[in-house]
């Protein structure tokens, strides 16, 4: 690095420093605005958008559906994140931690909020008890992937993702940093599925879902053909798994809600709107082509 930071006694916030995300990201916590969020007439009302994160939810919901579970209709709004949309009072009486996805529960008599994309997929997968075995180990193995993807997903998004692209300034220490640890967790992930279907066994799981969002992302050249910069072929079992899932229909409509080629969904017509039909190919196409 160039130039070399002496942090000094007590930090203060620099609003110019913040990159592509100046404009949004503070110290602080709460909403900025008071704003009413939209209401649907499904069982359940989704507030998120298009990102690792927000599909874990949609995927959820969609692959639900495609099993036949009707009573998991949804409304799916967009929160569009560099508005601000994340900081309206709404949002943040669902979420507090202003981030998507957020998830509004009217299903039973009482209405109440799920936030955070683990909680929702382990919340919605009890409800219909579907993608999560009942008993251990398979139970618990499901868990321990689970909890693995949210806990490494800010190295790759947070970290990796966001020196490589996002900063205002590329230093090699930061991104060496990262993408050696993007690179291990593939390896981790490879070395799994070298030995079982699926990240948790035979069976597809949240877990996958979780996990999915973000590698496939990457293997698929998410943040400008990193996967190029990472070898990401070298993974050929991760590659295997990406491409099991790429094709199975819940996932691929999951990933198109809440983007810009579907940006809210309130009912299986919605997808025959979509105007690009290649976005249904069970080939999944490249991130930055």
């Amino acid at each position: 690095m160039s130039d070399v930071y002496t942090p000094p006694e007590v930090w203060t916030f620099d609003p110019e420093n913040g990159g592509q995300f100046a404009g949004i990201n503070r110290p602080t916590a709460g909403a900025r605005e008071e704003v009413e969020l939209p209401v649907g007439e499904h069982p359940f009302q989704l507030y998120s958008l298009g990102t690792p994160n927000g599909v874990k939810a949609t995927i959820m919901f969609e692959e639900l559906l495609e099993a036949g579970f009707s009573g998991a209709e949804y409304d799916a709004w967009m929160i569009k994140i560099f508005a601000g949309d994340q900081f309206g009072s709404g949002f943040t009486d669902l979420n507090p931690n202003g981030k998507i996805p957020a998830l509004l529960d009217r299903s039973g008599s009482q209405p109440f909020r799920v936030f955070e994309s683990g909680s929702i997929l382990v919340h919605l997968a009890e409800k219909f008890d579907y993608l999560l075995p009942k008993t251990n180990p398979a139970r618990a193995e499901t868990f321990s992937w689970l909890m693995w993807q949210m806990g490494s997903a800010p190295f790759i998004g947070g970290g990796f993702g966001h020196f490589y692209v996002y900063a205002p300034e590329r230093y090699k220490y930061p991104i060496d940093r990262y993408a050696m640890e993007t690179k291990r967790l593939f390896a981790v992930a490879d070395m799994q599925l070298g030995q079982t279907e699926f990240l948790a066994g035979p069976n597809f799981t949240i877990a996958d879902i979780a996990a999915y969002t973000w590698l496939g992302n990457l293997y698929h050249g998410a943040y400008n053909g990193s996967d190029k910069f990472l070898s990401l072929h070298e993974y050929e079992n991760v590659g295997r798994w990406v491409k099991a899932i790429d094709a199975r229909p819940g996932v691929i409509r999951g990933r198109l809600v809440n983007t810009q080629a579907m940006p809210e969904r309130h009912s299986a017509a919605d997808f025959d709107a979509v105007e690009d039909k290649s976005l249904f190919n069970p080939v999944r196409k490249r991130a930055d082509v």
